[in-house]
């Protein structure tokens, strides 16, 4: 049998943990593991000043990040920072990030957060939680990704729809809300662990875990998936049946 050199090193998995062992011994280990076969997972918007990354995550509700991708470039060429962003027209907003869903909202929530962060912050972006979702249209996950990346500061854990399939297939949570999956994850893991979290279960949820066909037999954390469809278990992301019928 021949070794892939481009294999990743994987960390040992200990004889007794199984996917039935509970989530306290298997979620640092699964956590590893992915952090192994993925060095690479960090966010996927494209940004170079906290502005930036505060407008792309704005922009990123019901779009995807590639979508985002291709028009920040423009965006930020015209409109660098809070204080040209503030001045910009509505129309002109619209018009550049009109292939976004959502862009009218959008496009008002961007120039008024950047009126505020002027008005409020001498035009620098809020490294607090509160003060971030103070602005419109910034929520908890939102301002989570802004003070993880930006700041180096974790005050939660990122809560996607990629999170929430992952963490429940896992059954690191049984919770259907992003706020409860994410007291969840932060009880299971330690702070300085928050940005791994969310940046190697939403890459694993792209790469390996979709949504509708997951690719459990390659995997490298299936043995550990409460969820695998290749021990012939039922996916834990679907909502329970009692929740299904009210």
């Amino acid at each position: 049998m021949t070794t892939d050199p481009a294999a990743p090193d994987l960390p040992d998995v200990p004889a007794d943990l199984t996917r039935d062992s509970g989530p306290t011994r298997r979620a640092p280990v699964v956590l590893d593991l992915l952090a192994a076969e993925h060095p690479d997972a960090e966010i996927a918007l494209d940004f170079t000043t906290t502005w930036e990354l505060l407008v792309a995550t704005m922009l990123s509700a019901q779009s995807t990040d590639v979508k985002v991708n291709e028009v920040t470039p423009a965006l930020f060429a015209a409109y660098p920072d809070a204080v040209a962003t503030a001045e910009a027209t509505l129309e002109h907003l619209e018009e550049l990030i009109g292939s976004l869903g959502l862009f009218r909202q959008k496009a008002k929530n961007v120039r008024r957060t950047a009126q505020l962060v002027v008005e409020r912050h001498d035009g620098e972006v809020p490294t607090t939680m509160e003060d971030l979702v103070a602005l419109p249209g910034v929520a908890r996950k939102t301002a989570n990704v802004v003070l993880s990346n930006a700041t180096g500061e974790h005050h939660g854990v990122v809560v996607d729809t990629h999170v929430t399939r992952l963490a429940r297939r896992l059954r690191f949570t049984r919770e259907e809300t992003a706020p409860r999956i994410e007291q969840d994850l932060m009880r299971l893991f330690p702070r300085e662990r928050w940005l791994d979290v969310a940046d190697l279960l939403i890459f694993h949820g792209r790469r390996v875990c979709d949504a509708r066909r997951p690719a459990c037999a390659d995997c490298v954390v299936e043995s550990l998936c409460p969820s695998s469809q290749v021990d012939g278990r039922t996916d834990k992301a679907r909502p329970s049946t009692s929740r299904r019928r009210r």
